[in-house]
This record gives C-alpha cells, sequence and structure tokens, in this order.
C-alpha cells in the first residue's frame, strides 16, 4: 500500500519527505539544546556574574537569535528561488556543523561574548533555512499530501523544541556539562547533515533571478508582492499573529507557575510538555479532519478555541497562589489545577488546527516562482510580531495587569483579530461553515476525486438529491468550484453566504426569470475561460423521488460555447437524509429521518468536449450512482 493511501504516517517512509523531516527536526532539536544550555550556563554557570549581568544577557541572547531573522531572511529567500534546493539544505548543515565547533570552542573558554556570537550565527542559519524549509515541500508532496506534510513538521518541531531544551538544562546540570553539551550539539548536527543527503533534489523555482542583496528593499518588494495575493497576505498576518500570542503566552508561563500556580521549575516543564502534546495533536488531527486537502475552514475553528480557552485559563487561576514551591507531583495531586492542564492542553490543539491549514495555504496559493520570497517575508514579519508581544507584555505589566489579566487580554485579542481577517477575507468563514456542517450531519466515502483536473477549466455534473448538494462536492474537491444553482436555493438564509462567497452562479428557468438565465450562461463562460471549474446540476431541480431525472440541454450549449473536459459525479446514499426533500424539516414541520448519514461521492473520468451530450452524461451517473454497500 502506497504512502497515499496510509496517509500522513505513510509519508514518514517515503524518501520524497522522510530524510527531509529527520534533517528539520534535528535541526530544531540542536538550536534548543544549546539555547538553552546557554541561558543555564549564563544563570547559573559563570561566576563573576551580577544578576544585572544575567538579565542582560539572556534578554541579549534573545535579541541575537532573532535578529538575523530581519537581516537575512529576504536574501535567504531569493537564494531558496534562485538554487536546487536540497544542495541548498546541506550547504545550510554543514554550515550547522561549523556554528557547533565554534560552539564547542566558546563552552571550552566559557566566554559569554563568543557564545553570544555563536548564537548570532545559529539565528542566521536557522533565517536561511526558513524559507527552504517550507518551500521544498510543495515540490515534493501531492497537494492532498501538504496538510499531512505540514503536520507532521509542525508536531514534530514543537516536541523537538520541547526535549531539547529539557535535555540542554538537564545536561548543563550534571557534572562536566559543557563538555556533554559540546558532544551533544556536534553529533546531532552531523546527524542532520548525514539525513540530508537523503532529500530528493528540488529544482531552482526562479533560476534566472538577479539578487537583491539589500535586506530593506528586497523585504519591501515581498511585501508589496504578497499584497497582489489578498488570501495569501492575510494567511501569513494570521501565522505572524499565532507567533504573537504563543510567544506572549509562553513567555509569561515561567512567572505565572510561579506567582499564581505556586509551582516551581518542574511545574514549569510538565505545564510546557502539555502544551507543546496539544499542539503536536492539533498538527495531526489537522489531516484527517481536513479530508487530505487544505482547508481552511480548520483556521476559524482554531481561533475558537484559542480564545475560548485562553479565556478559560484566566478563570482557572486569576489570583496569587497561596503556597510556592509545589513540584509537579504535587501540582498534579490537586484536582483545582487540572482545569489549567486541560486549558493548555486545548490552547495548543487548537493552536495545531489553526497555523497547519495556514502554511498549506500559503504553499498552494503563491506562485512557485515568489513561494521563498513570500515565506522569508512570512518569517520576517513572525520576528517581528513576536518582538512585539514582548513589548506589548512589558507595557501591560509595568501598567498594573496581572499575568492572569495579560492573558486574558491576548486571548480577548485575539478573537477581535479573528473578526477582523474573516470579515476582510470571507471564505475562512465560509469554509468553516462549510466544513462544519458536512462534518456534523455527513459520513462521507469520497472515490475517484482524482479525475478532476488540477489545473484549468473543467465542468463537473451531478446528480441533485439536497439543498446542500453543492456544499458536499465543494466541500470535498480540493480546487474551488462555482456552482450554478437555483436562485431560490441560492437565496436561503446562511446559506446564502456560503453560496455568495463561494461566488456561486444563481439561475432561473427562461420562463421565470430569462434575463437570469442568459446572464447565467455569461458567467459560466467567463469563469470558464478564466480556468474556474464550474459545477452544474443538469436535471435542473431537486429530486422529488430519489431518482436521477433527465439531464436538460443546458450543459451542450455551455460546452459548445467553451469547449473542456466534463467530469461525472454521483452522490450516493443522500436521499432520505437531512436536507433532502423526503422529511426535509423546511418543508415538514417534523424531524428527519436520517442525521450523520453516511454517503458517498463518486467521480468518473473527464469527458472530452467533442463526446459532450446530456442523454451521455445522464447515462454515465446513472451508471456511477447506486446504494452504498
Amino acid at each position: 500500500m502506497g504512502d497515499r493511501e496510509q496517509g500522513q504516517f505513510g509519508l514518514l517512509r517515503a524518501r520524497r519527505f522522510a530524510p527531509f523531516f529527520v534533517t528539520q527536526t534535528l535541526g530544531a532539536f540542536n538550536d534548543n539544546v544549546f539555547k538553552n544550555a546557554l541561558v543555564i550556563l549564563v544563570t547559573f554557570g559563570i561566576a563573576g556574574l551580577s544578576p544585572d549581568d544575567v538579565n542582560l544577557y539572556v534578554n541579549l541572547a534573545a535579541g541575537l537569535f532573532i535578529l538575523p531573522f530581519f537581516l537575512f531572511s529576504a536574501t535567504a529567500g531569493q537564494i531558496a528561488e534562485k538554487y536546487e534546493k536540497s544542495r541548498l539544505i546541506r550547504a545550510i548543515k554543514l554550515f550547522e556543523i561549523v556554528i557547533m565547533l565554534l560552539a564547542v570552542g566558546g563552552l571550552v573558554l566559557g566566554s559569554v561574548a563568543f557564545l553570544m556570537g555563536v548564537l548570532f550565527l545559529m539565528g542566521t542559519q536557522s533565517a536561511l533555512f526558513g524559507p527552504v524549509k517550507y518551500s521544498i515541500l510543495p515540490q515534493h508532496l501531492r497537494e492532498e499530501e501538504l496538510v499531512g506534510g505540514n503536520a507532521l513538521v509542525e508536531a514534530a518541531t514543537f516536541l523537538a523544541i520541547l526535549l531539547g531544551t529539557m535535555l540542554g538544562g538537564w545536561l548543563m546540570a550534571q557534572h562536566a556539562g559543557a563538555q556533554w553539551i559540546s558532544a551533544t550539539v556536534v553529533v546531532v548536527a552531523v546527524l542532520g547533515y548525514l539525513a540530508s543527503r537523503g532529500i530528493p533534489g528540488a529544482p531552482p523555482t526562479a533560476p534566472d533571478l538577479r539578487i537583491n542583496w539589500n535586506p530593506l528593499t528586497e523585504t519591501w518588494r515581498n511585501f508589496r508582492f504578497m499584497q497582489t495575493n489578498r488570501t495569501v497576505l492575510l494567511a501569513v498576518l494570521g501565522i505572524s499573529w499565532f507567533w504573537f500570542y504563543g510567544a506572549l503566552f509562553l513567555s509569561q508561563l515561567p512567572n505565572y507557575t510561579k506567582l499564581n500556580l505556586g509551582g516551581d521549575e518542574t511545574v514549569v516543564t510538565l505545564l510546557l510538555t502539555v502544551f507543546s502534546l496539544g499542539i503536536g495533536i492539533g498538527s495531526l488531527l489537522c489531516e484527517r479532519l481536513s479530508g487530505h486537502k487544505v482547508e481552511i475552514g480548520l483556521v476559524p475553528l482554531g481561533s475558537i478555541g484559542l480564545t475560548l480557552f485562553g479565556v478559560d485559563l484566566y478563570f482557572a487561576q486569576p489570583e496569587a497562589a497561596a503556597v510556592t514551591g509545589v513540584g509537579a507531583g504535587e501540582f498534579l495531586r490537586s484536582a483545582s489545577n487540572h482545569r489549567v492542564l486541560w486549558d493548555l492542553l486545548l490552547t495548543g490543539i487548537f493552536g495545531g488546527l489553526y497555523i497547519v491549514p495556514l502554511y498549506a495555504l500559503i504553499q498552494t496559493r503563491s506562485e512557485a516562482s515568489h513561494r521563498s520570497r513570500i515565506i522569508a517575508g512570512n518569517n520576517i514579519l513572525n520576528a517581528l510580531f513576536m518582538v512585539a508581544a514582548a513589548l506589548v507584555a512589558i507595557v501591560l505589566l509595568d501598567a498594573g495587569l496581572t499575568i492572569p489579566q495579560l492573558l486574558l487580554v491576548a486571548a480577548l485579542m485575539n478573537a477581535a483579530v479573528a473578526v477582523f481577517i474573516y470579515s476582510l477575507v470571507p471564505e475562512f468563514l465560509m469554509r468553516f461553515l462549510v466544513w462544519a456542517l458536512i462534518n456534523t450531519l455527513y459520513r462521507i466515502r469520497k472515490t475517484g476525486l482524482e479525475h478532476i483536473p488540477d489545473t484549468g477549466p473543467a465542468v463537473i455534473v451531478c446528480n441533485h438529491v439536497s439543498f446542500v448538494d453543492a456544499l458536499i462536492l465543494g466541500g470535498n474537491i480540493r480546487r474551488p468550484v462555482r456552482f450554478v444553482m437555483y436562485y431560490k436555493i441560492f437565496r436561503i438564509p446562511v446559506l446564502n453566504f456560503i453560496f455568495r462567497t463561494a461566488k456561486a452562479i444563481p439561475i432561473a428557468g427562461a420562463r421565470e426569470d430569462p434575463a437570469l438565465m442568459e446572464k447565467a450562461f455569461a458567467d459560466v463562460e467567463a469563469a470558464l475561460k478564466a480556468g474556474d471549474v464550474v459545477g452544474i446540476f443538469p436535471e435542473g431541480a431537486l429530486t422529488g423521488d430519489g431518482e436521477i431525472q433527465a439531464f436538460r440541454p443546458g450543459i451542450e450549449r455551455i460546452i459548445r460555447a467553451t469547449p473542456v473536459p466534463v467530469v461525472p459525479m454521483a452522490l450516493r446514499g443522500l436521499w432520505g437524509s437531512f436536507f433532502s426533500r423526503r422529511d426535509n424539516f423546511l418543508r415538514r414541520a417534523r424531524l428527519p429521518r436520517r442525521f450523520w448519514s453516511r454517503i458517498e461521492l463518486v467521480a468518473d473520468t473527464p469527458v472530452p468536449p467533442d463526446r459532450v451530450s446530456a442523454a451521455d452524461l445522464e447515462a454515465r451517473v446513472r451508471a456511477l450512482r447506486g446504494d452504498l454497500a
């Protein structure tokens, strides 16, 4: 069985993904081993440093690691477009080995200044790797695998950060800790390079690009280009907001644990572990919940969870703790603390549901020749938002807010940002409503959807069983579909918002509204010439008895005007379910017989335009339709 059938975990055995996955996971792990070891060394291991010096170096370390993202991301994005990506990754991993050898020298010398320089180089290496990391995935994975691939990357990254942070602190606390750290970071860097040698080639997407070495002008150029695609721009802003929210949240966790939970450093580790596991679980759930496609409807769901459980965290423990120094075991024995753990776990889960589809959206909606540069711009904005999070926390805490109040403000800000983004791009909210509707009311099995062309114009035709047929098809087809639908269905409250946002085309019969009918045919022709997929229900009306009615000749008129392939599709098992005419609650004052129905969506091979006829398409759809096994 191939990795397509095995889902996202099958990718871990595929050469086009597994070596890259191991490479980037080891890199994230190694960064955090060294960063936390350095913080522990500065805080506890170097004699003669005053508390003021310690605070200076700890904050300087955070700044030096993030500074290269501002300085080098724009250049890194151009390099990732111009050169073959697997060779670039190997070069970057060799650079990591050199950096870690320098780190060994700094640890031997015990020189804080030298180690700070090494940390700056580590930030530089991460800034160079970022654009390649996300832009190589669309070159090696099919579109339906991108969500699963990104989910594995995000889950592994957060767990690697957690484990690297824990191991770095633990090793530095041991006897001869500097030697243990030295051996670890060099060995992991070498293993990362060896793994990178298995990454398949990924050709340059803009080999003729002339590199602009000025980071300021190139960054501005990237932002200007992102503005040409509003959905991608707002996806980038959404990701940056997530890092703002996460940075503000995680930076306060140690003091929140000490002051409000009364816990010691073991409780901090416990809370970080729970949060990281939540991110991993949420990321991995994306592939199953999205149905193997980029489902941006999960993004609003993630926003709701981030706000809901962020607010609940405030009410879980708003006051200062009565005791201090509580260990992890004692903390877990108190039932009142379990609410905090659940809030952190669920915040992480919904964070994973939020972030993974946004990365996949950028990868699929960006032009290949600009993808790395857009990701570089995203990395710059991420860094800027994280710096802004630190400044906002300082200002609000100085203004007298407690840490729980600060976290509450962040959760409420998250709700405001979500409303702002979804009002600018209603597609996010529309997809969420579609996803929620079809996954609440139906269990769907899909067959043959790969027959729908990945690019170029096409028409899909399907039998018409319920008021939500367009939602079911549109929610399961990877490409956006512009459906032609009866104008009275188009105007159904709530569903009308979805149909308008999806740019559905309302149509009426020639006797009802001949002008609207002609406009519908003109809109279909324009959509096909623009390269869109158009969906049509050729019966012209919902079935009244569950049987397929005769296909009308309108499909022939469409194909004569714009010759494109036609994909026959069939809905099985939908008759008698929610929203079908039988027992439809819109028509009869009683509940439908079937809820959460099991249905099937089947597609056949495309019919060439010169062979299209209404009778032949009807026969094909009839052949596809049948009872569920």
